[in-house]
């Protein structure tokens, strides 16, 4: 049906106004949202340009977990503790130093901060000793109360941040000091070596070492297993706002924690051998002579590693390089001594391999010989009468060695010490390894420009002259001839309780009755009835020991000194004394664990390192404190109380209280 023609004008009509109103509803809409453009776009653009330049993103490293470093039973030598501490970005504290300052004089007025504090931080921030952009420690090991007032007040703050990480420990401090060492900043040297070596192999520094007060191993097992423990950074994304403050953590990836290390060493042998040695300026070494672990290596006196990690004062800094004994110096590896007596054996298996005697040679000892218009005393003034080898090792009659040395001749010696482990530096994970020196014609004419004289041979054939030796090099020389093998010292057992490989050794080349004969030697001096050594064997028969021990001039002296008796350790000062040494190994019939000991102007060596080696050895042997009943049974009094007075860890690692430092 059609509509009427009113009816479609009415309709028109009415369209015409719904669509004018939605039109003019939208152009009002549109013209509000180009306003509001307008006044975001143009009129505030310079306030949020500042805002999106102020709220950054910012990309930084998160150091990973150090490994741990444990004895070979697990016990923990090196750890990570948690450390509270507060970093400040050079960027968002203040455009000036003056900014910047006052943001430090503010913090210092929360936690406690000297002036050196402030000036070191001051340094650290200046823009051309680091980047704007990199966050600046300032305080560290804060105390959850002060850490808790930094994160209160950060909004006032800025580019104040309070952190959470972690800090190496060393629960054993003393025991291991000198083995495992000690991790601090990386310095300006440390940045060179590093260049250097970037130079040489086109390796690219790792970024973490560039971050201040980054801490890596300084000396020891610290420091040369440092690529193994240090571990590969992470990253976190953070929105910063335009007064510093970390706003949120946009992303994060964790980094690859360093490697745990295993040591060779047993902790409470170590532990017994480090109360063992006392005050004195000693060294002691107890080896497996079968697989060359090192089970105990203390250098004594010691110091707390945890003073550099925390940052050592002055103070304590100068007592320690100040102090006679030298407590900073690892006298295991870095200590050269004339070995003295202990040297004999050297001379006698190069005589015995040459030929020119054997073990059944006599040699004639009036108390001296003369050579060259010098007369060369043996210890015992009135002589020994004749002596065979047995004998010149068990009574050490020092003619005996003179007159054989000239037989065999130096260069032959120095063979035999080579093959015995002397004037070689061996490979270990520890600081400034010497090498010692096994002297021969070739070096002394290279070195001192001269030629070999006979009395330099005399002197070598009794561990004087030329000849130096580390403690670890004697216990090496003392773990070959109980083994008869080329057995070298490790201190690494395993990586992450993966195992390090031993080496296959090669014996030593000698004939097995020559060899017999100075391990018969040795055992004479220790359990024969006129053996220097008598005074520290072990009574037990299954535990008997073989040794030699060794007095070692550190000066010479006038023959009127020698026959006024002022040659006498007990009336010398203390540092021109004879050093003390001894070697040996235990069991006598199946050798298990070598042992070297050497005191600094300790006098005689039987009478001041035996004793001790003999401890150290049972103690290795035993697993606990060596029993009376290995003792003679006349110095069982003895043994007990200078027992008793030991101060040993407890079974938690920790220290008497009346024992700490």
């Amino acid at each position: 049906m059609r509509r009427a023609p009113r009816d479609t004008e009415a309709t028109s009509r009415s369209v015409t106004r719904r669509a004018l109103l939605m039109g003019g509803g939208m152009a009002a809409m549109v013209a509000a949202l180009g306003a509001r453009m307008r006044f975001l776009g143009v009129e505030q653009a310079d306030q949020f340009r500042l805002l999106a330049e102020e709220n950054r993103v910012s990309i930084r490293l998160i150091p990973p977990a150090r490994g741990l470093i444990q004895d070979r039973n697990g016990k923990l030598i090196a750890g990570n503790e948690q450390n509270y501490r507060v970093v400040i970005t050079r960027e968002n504290a203040g455009k000036t130093d003056a900014e910047v300052e006052d943001v430090l004089n503010r913090l210092s007025n929360i936690i406690p901060m000297t002036a050196e504090d402030l000036a070191d931080a001051m340094k650290e921030l200046n823009p051309r000793v680091n980047s704007a952009f990199v966050p600046i420690t300032v305080a560290e090991r804060l105390n959850w109360g002060d850490f808790s007032k930094v994160a209160i007040n950060a909004p006032a703050l800025p580019g104040v941040t309070p952190e959470s990480g972690l800090s190496r420990v060393y629960p054993r401090d003393f025991d291991f000091a000198h083995v495992v060492g000690y991790v601090g900043p990386v310095s300006e040297k440390d940045l060179e070596g590093l260049r250097e070596a970037q130079v040489e192999t086109g390796a690219p520094i790792d970024p973490l070492l560039m971050i201040p007060k980054f801490q890596i191993g300084k000396i020891g097992v610290e420091k040369w297993m440092e690529d193994t423990l240090r571990g590969t950074a992470g990253t976190k994304r953070i929105e910063v706002n335009h007064v510093g403050r970390v706003m949120r953590e946009l992303a994060r990836e964790e980094g690859v924690k360093g490697k745990d290390l295993r040591l060779t060493i047993d902790a409470d042998v170590q532990n017994f051998v480090q109360a063992r040695l006392g005050e004195e300026s000693a060294a002691c070494v107890v080896m497996d002579v079968n697989n060359g672990d090192i089970i105990a290596a203390v250098s004594s006196p010691s110091f707390d590693p945890n003073l550099f990690v925390r940052g050592i004062s002055s103070t304590d800094y100068r007592a320690l390089t100040e102090h006679d004994h030298r407590p900073l110096a690892n006298k295991v590896v870095q200590g050269a001594y004339p070995p003295g007596s202990t040297f004999k054996m050297v001379t006698a298996l190069a005589a015995l391999e040459a030929g020119v005697i054997d073990e059944n040679t006599v040699v004639r000892c009036p108390g001296y010989i003369e050579m060259g218009g010098i007369r060369f005393n043996c210890w015992k003034r009135g002589g020994h009468g004749p002596v065979n080898l047995k004998r010149g090792l068990s009574e050490s009659c020092d003619v005996f060695f003179y007159d054989i040395s000239q037989r065999v001749g130096i260069d032959k010696m120095a063979e035999m010490g080579n093959k015995l482990g002397l004037g070689l530096r061996h490979d270990l994970p520890m600081s400034a390894i010497s090498a010692g020196i096994m002297p021969n014609k070739a070096w002394k004419q290279e070195t001192k420009g001269q030629d070999w004289v006979i009395g330099d041979t005399i002197n070598a054939s009794i561990g004087q002259g030329f000849v130096l030796a580390t403690p670890l090099q004697l216990a090496v020389m003392a773990a070959r001839i109980a083994s008869g093998r080329q057995v070298a010292p490790r201190i690494v057992h395993s990586v992450n309780d993966i195992a390090v490989p031993i080496a296959e050794v090669d014996g030593i080349n000698l004939d097995g009755s020559k060899l017999r004969a100075v391990q018969m030697g040795m055992y004479e001096v220790m359990n024969g009835p006129h053996g220097t050594g008598r005074g520290s064997r072990i009574a037990d028969p299954t535990m008997q020991m073989c040794g030699k021990s060794g007095t070692a001039q550190v000066r010479n002296f006038s023959e009127s000194e020698k026959l006024s008796g002022a040659r006498k350790n007990e009336s010398l000062p203390w540092r021109l004394r004879d050093h003390a040494l001894f070697v040996g190994f235990a069991p006598a019939d199946a050798p298990r664990y070598a042992v070297s000991v050497v005191v600094e102007h300790g006098g005689g060596g039987s009478a001041v390192a035996g004793p001790i080696a003999r401890d150290a050895l049972l103690r290795a042997l035993t697993g606990g404190m060596p029993p009376l009943s290995a003792y003679p049974e006349s110095q069982r009094g003895t043994i007990e109380t200078q027992q008793n007075a030991m101060q040993l860890r407890k079974p938690d690692g920790s220290l008497p209280a009346e024992s700490k430092v």
